[in-house]
């Protein structure tokens, strides 16, 4: 009997021990504290980054469309998209399925004039919660990139999460439609999503043909760009300037 005790109370102290290393482990690490940013709940890395939580909505309503946008960046791909342009609706569900995001999109829009309006607005919207969702960007990769086929098509898009919006687009899309998508709003989407998520965005058609083939492989590259950019690899700030987010 009094040896199983030794043993124990040898255990419980043991245990009591290794808690201790763990929560000394856990307070030296980086935490995530929630913070107010304009209409929006997101994660800033504090301490204990394994436990980061990076989501985030905004909303923005004016005279000519009204936009609600939720994206956890750690999400499994989930996609719930209401647009008024169906072509639109299908491009964006690429970006959560290949980006690896949970996205919800709520959008209405003055599509009776035309869709420009409602897919400059939500690009924005949705390269907003991705900057919000990041917080203040410690230990992301930063950079993406991704070239990828479909069918005859072949396109490439590089990004950089720096902060600075920049964007190239080597497209070169003529004036026609998908539906009722005019297909020259694909390079104004991109345009917004880079001012929205204050990246540098570089988007070109190497090869292609095919109109629906050129736009949806490159929103399939940004989503696969937008991935690996994403991206937690370390507890550092990938940036010499000490700033991602000026």
């Amino acid at each position: 009997m009094a040896i199983q005790c030794m043993i124990a109370a040898g255990f419980v102290c043991c245990s009591v021990w290794l808690s201790l290393v763990t929560l000394r482990w856990a307070l030296s690490r980086r935490v995530c504290v929630l913070q107010r940013r304009r209409s929006s709940w997101v994660c800033v890395t504090k301490d204990w980054a394994t436990v980061m939580v990076r989501r985030a909505t905004v909303r923005r309503e004016t005279r000519e469309t009204a936009i609600e946008v939720t994206v956890d960046l750690d999400g499994t791909g989930r996609c719930d998209i209401e647009t008024p342009i169906a072509f639109l609706s299908h491009m964006v569900e690429q970006l959560g399925r290949h980006g690896g995001l949970d996205l919800t999109v709520r959008a209405r829009g003055d599509v009776e004039i035309d869709g420009h309006h409602t897919t400059e607005d939500l690009a924005i919207v949705i390269g907003r919660a991705i900057a919000d969702a990041l917080g203040d960007k410690r230990g992301i990769r930063r950079y993406g990139e991704a070239t990828l086929p479909m069918d005859e098509a072949l396109c490439q898009v590089a990004l950089d999460l720096s902060g600075r919006t920049y964007f190239v687009q080597r497209l070169s899309l003529p004036k026609a439609k998908l539906g009722t998508f005019d297909v020259e709003l694909a390079e104004v989407f991109f345009e917004g999503f880079a001012r929205g998520a204050q990246c540098n965005l570089h988007v070109r058609k190497i090869e292609g043909e095919n109109l629906h083939h050129i736009v949806e492989c490159s929103f399939k590259c940004l989503a696969r760009a937008l991935r690996d950019a994403v991206r937690v690899e370390g507890t550092e700030l990938p940036s010499t300037k000490g700033t991602l987010t000026e």
